[in-house]
């Protein structure tokens, strides 16, 4: 009789331990913040509630994440390496072309992927009003973890849990999308003539009226589409979006490039 007790324990406990283990495993995308960036949060005024924006650079392999201060600015919370992006520097085309993809993004809760096979991802919005005017085409466009990239950017591990749990945290403060710029480099003056030659130049001129509105005001600038090209932080009242073919607003010329 005590045998058979003793049996039934080591069972219980072990299934209790297989159980814990499961629970790890799902529960990744709940992982909290580390307490070095809950720290750095506080120390530039900020809180893992606030709204926050990505920035990443191709050409550095580089991702930003910009967290909204007490002062209503947004300051530079950490940067993450990029373990690998796919392709060439300029925007995605086409499903197969093997491209990470360049642009204005909005990522909403709805894009967040906990059970990844990449560890943790979120999808960046890939085609967006701007790519589907242009009749661009893919899908699963993902930021993740694993170090592996087919049109993807793919991060460790480590820094995707980081990420994740950045977006996460920045949607249980009440944030409804966080935006994501997907540029090909720095936008200076300086990069951009280091590839005058490329195809994509005039499509890079437009990403970089969006860049500076940021670096000059640090608020995320309001993004639209028509005319099939960016427009920023559009002053005149609108009770709908644009169209991405149609005509821009009177005065919009003054905040697109001048392709």
């Amino acid at each position: 009789m005590f045998v058979n007790a003793l049996r039934i324990v080591v069972l219980l406990v072990g299934a209790v331990g297989m159980a814990g283990c499961q629970f790890v495993g799902d529960n990744r995308a709940n992982v909290p913040l580390p307490k070095a960036l809950v720290e750095r949060m506080a120390a530039i005024g900020t809180a893992p509630g606030e709204p926050m924006m990505i920035r990443v650079y191709k050409e550095s392999s580089e991702l930003e994440v910009w967290k909204r201060t007490r002062t209503g600015q947004f300051a530079l919370l950490k940067s993450y390496p990029i373990c690998k992006w796919s392709g060439t520097l300029g925007p995605k085309i086409r499903e197969g072309d093997y491209q990470s993809p360049e642009g204005f993004y909005d990522v909403t809760p709805a894009l967040l992927n906990p059970k990844s096979s990449y560890h943790l991802s979120f999808n960046v919005g890939f085609p967006n009003k701007f790519d589907q005017a242009l009749a661009r085409t893919g899908s699963y466009l993902m930021i993740h973890g694993d170090c592996l990239s087919v049109g993807c950017y793919a991060m460790t591990d480590d820094g995707i849990k980081e990420i994740y749990a950045l977006a996460r945290e920045t949607f249980r403060g009440g944030n409804s999308a966080f935006q994501l710029q997907l540029l090909p480099f720095r936008m200076t003056e300086d990069n951009l003539g280091r590839h005058a030659d490329s195809p994509h130049v005039a499509f890079w001129r437009n990403l970089k009226i969006g860049a500076d509105a940021f670096d000059q005001s640090r608020q995320p600038p309001n993004w639209d589409v028509c005319e099939q090209r960016y427009v920023f932080n559009q002053n005149d009242p609108r009770t709908a979006p644009l169209d991405p073919n149609g005509a821009c607003p009177v005065g919009s010329y003054s905040t697109m490039a001048a392709l």
